[in-house]
């Protein structure tokens, strides 16, 4: 049993997981297939936020304020998304690049809150 208060000061990986081509469960898995399947994977993750969003967004109708601001234009364009729900005491913050962006502002119900909020400022 170790004493208390001691820990592992870094993590060392296994000799196996330090090539590119590991061997995990008998099967070797491929770098490429392995980077595909996370780019597949962070760009689910983006569209369940901008289904999120899109929601949240219809859901709130003229109580929620929504608003849209350029924070980033180099290297690459991000954009902060504000929602604001008063009847629920909810604020949420997010940051989203110009493609998730542009599949956000496609939805009907999130177009017409931003025209209004844009024809009410």
């Amino acid at each position: 049993m170790k004493p208390y208060g001691t820990y592992k000061i870094r993590y060392q990986r296994a000799p196996e997981a330090a090539s590119p081509v590991c061997a995990v469960g008998g099967s070797i898995v491929d770098p490429i297939e392995n980077a595909l399947r996370r780019v597949a994977t962070a760009e689910y993750r983006t569209q369940r936020i901008v289904d999120s969003l899109c929601e949240e967004i219809r859901g709130g109708g003229e109580r929620s304020t929504l608003r849209i601001r350029r924070v980033f234009a180099v290297p690459r364009e991000i954009f902060r998304v504000e929602l604001d729900r008063p009847d629920l005491g909810y604020q949420r913050t997010t940051l989203l690049g110009r493609d998730a962006l542009e599949a956000l502002l496609e939805s009907d119900g999130v177009r017409t809150a931003v025209e209004t909020t844009a024809q009410s400022a």
